[in-house]
């Protein structure tokens, strides 16, 4: 699923430990009508997250309507056979999304799939959001025959390396400097990975 925002780095972002149960809480193939709810919550994440690592002026691009309109595209454009948007809801509300496709990465094996962007409202989070979402990214890979799950995360973004080392994932060496704005700003990122083969 090609989804390349302008200023938009993927990026898996989910300060989400378990709290406990929350009525109506679930996960689910996101919908061209979700698109401005996975926008701003795309924005809040995004803004948290990079602050303090991008210029001001690129984190203030981070906006609501550029990224909806983007999943509106892709949501309501020719699906990729891989790439597949989830949103987590409280009750009806979109709390949470996440995207998984294929990885483009050189090393990637053909079993390779990639956690893209995973993120929760601070406002829901604590709550299992982002647990339900990484799992349901999980069964998404398995069911596309994927073996392994690979996520790029900022360097300095411990809650979220802790996130996704505690469900199992490991760093595995791999680092880049991406891009992450016109003026040729780069942000460091380590990649993760795991095996979601079917024990």
């Amino acid at each position: 699923m090609a989804h390349d925002h302008e200023h938009a780095p993927d990026h898996a972002h989910a300060h989400d430990h378990e709290r406990g149960p929350v009525a109506d809480a679930s996960v689910r193939v996101a919908r061209a009508s979700d698109a401005p709810a996975v926008g701003l919550v795309q924005a809040v994440v995004f803004r948290e997250a990079y602050a303090g690592v991008l210029a001001p002026e690129i984190v203030d691009a981070f906006e609501p309507r550029p990224f909806a309109n983007a999943w509106r595209a892709t949501l309501e454009g020719e699906q990729s056979s891989d790439g597949v948007l989830l949103v987590a809801c409280a009750g009806e509300q979109v709390v949470g999304f996440a995207a998984v496709g294929a990885s483009d990465d050189a090393d990637a094996g053909p079993g390779t799939a990639e956690l893209l962007v995973l993120g929760v409202h601070p406002d829901a989070r604590r709550q299992g959001h982002g647990s339900r979402l990484l799992h349901a990214v999980v069964d998404t890979a398995r069911a596309r025959g994927r073996e392994e799950l690979a996520a790029w995360v900022l360097a300095g973004d411990d809650a979220t390396r802790t996130f996704l080392t505690d469900a199992g994932m490991v760093t595995d060496g791999a680092h880049r400097e991406r891009v992450v704005g016109e003026d040729g700003a780069t942000a460091r990122e380590l990649r993760l990975s795991a095996s979601v083969a079917p024990e």
